[in-house]
């Protein structure tokens, strides 16, 4: 801290909240711990009294708490956010779409091992609304090094390390699979669930056709539903190692590259994701998905949806976080699970 004249504080950053009296009419902070003063404060302030001033005794090399958040602030936020204006050094980001929001989490680790740099953010890889609260982030002290800064930009890069994508697949193809069904011997209740789960997403189910386990009639049907053109493939049962379960073999043999089959999830470990050359997605669902409230395809559904291309490694981080607890009663997404 450094001590100076009022009138030479110009510039100059308060160490500590300045409180006014006014008789009858304000008591309170007038200046906060941070400002930054200005010619229009020195009356004030010498009507206050305030002769002499603590200040941080700012140099080169040196940045005040708000211009560090306008920096953070510029390697996080992508495209689809709001932002707040930096108050007490702070700043906050805000959903302007519906989709789904992703974090670089090794850069957002890199980038919190600085030194009195923060950002907070909500989870990413779910989906949020218009209006949702994404990201806040500050630094610790008053003032901070620049070259810590300067850090944290090289590690983000060129690309922020926060993004919200809208969805974009809009269409999809249901394929029920089972004899059961097919036969009649019981009512179809899984394609309604999805029907409801899809129109979450903006997505609407305009292909839909009941086979029974035979493997070449899969396939036929999942070559039926891709020439039909739609955004997303979805199959239905028999994706067990039941003998009678030929949904994952059907799939293989659509020309499909298939990204996982099985999970580090429950329930739902025996997901399967595959990709048609094209970059169609095609799903195949166990029957966990029909009865449980969240399941694996709740947790990957989000990013198909929204156009990204999951990997294995993405299915392998679902593990931690991966086990749902099947409280009573369900209150996911606000809960661990995903998480």
């Amino acid at each position: 801290m450094k001590f100076i004249d009022t009138r030479n504080a110009v510039g100059h950053v308060l160490c500590h909240d300045l409180t006014q009296i006014i008789p009858g009419e304000f008591k309170g902070a007038r200046f906060r711990k941070g400002h930054i003063v200005t010619a229009e404060d020195i009356p004030v302030l010498l009507a206050m009294g305030k002769e002499h001033l603590y200040v941080w005794e700012m140099r080169p090399g040196i940045l005040h708490e708000n211009d560090a958040a306008e920096r953070l602030c510029a390697l996080t936020r992508g495209a689809h956010m709001a932002r707040s204006e930096v108050r007490e050094g702070k700043i906050e980001l805000t959903a302007e779409i519906d989709g789904v929001f992703l974090v670089d989490s090794e850069k957002l680790f890199a980038i919190n091992s600085i030194d009195d740099i923060t950002i907070a953010t909500r989870k990413g890889n779910f989906p949020v609304h218009a209006g949702d609260k994404l990201a806040g982030m500050r630094v610790i002290p008053l003032v901070i090094e620049e070259e810590k800064l300067a850090a944290a930009e090289a590690l983000a890069g060129e690309t922020p390390i926060l993004s919200l994508l809208p969805y974009r697949l809009k269409t999809a193809a249901v394929i029920t699979t089972g004899s059961e069904v097919f036969h009649g011997r019981i009512e179809d209740k899984f394609t309604p669930m999805l029907v409801e789960k899809l129109k979450a997403y903006g997505i609407s189910v305009v292909h839909h056709v009941t086979v029974d386990d035979e493997k070449a009639h899969i396939a036929q049907a999942i070559a039926t539903a891709k020439a039909a053109g739609v955004d997303l493939i979805l199959c239905t049962g028999g994706m067990s190692v039941d003998p009678d379960d030929q949904t994952p073999g059907a799939i293989q043999e659509s020309g499909a590259n298939v990204v996982t089959y099985g999970a580090p999830v429950l329930p739902g470990a025996m997901i399967l994701l595959g990709y048609f050359a094209d970059g169609t997605p095609i799903l195949g669902l166990p029957g966990c998905v029909m009865y449980a409230k969240a399941t694996v395809f709740d947790l990957v559904l989000p990013r198909v949806a929204a156009g990204v291309r999951l990997e294995k490694r993405d299915f392998i981080a679902l593990g931690e976080g991966g086990l749902c607890l099947g409280c009573k009663p369900c209150t996911y997404p606000h809960c661990p699970f995903g998480k």
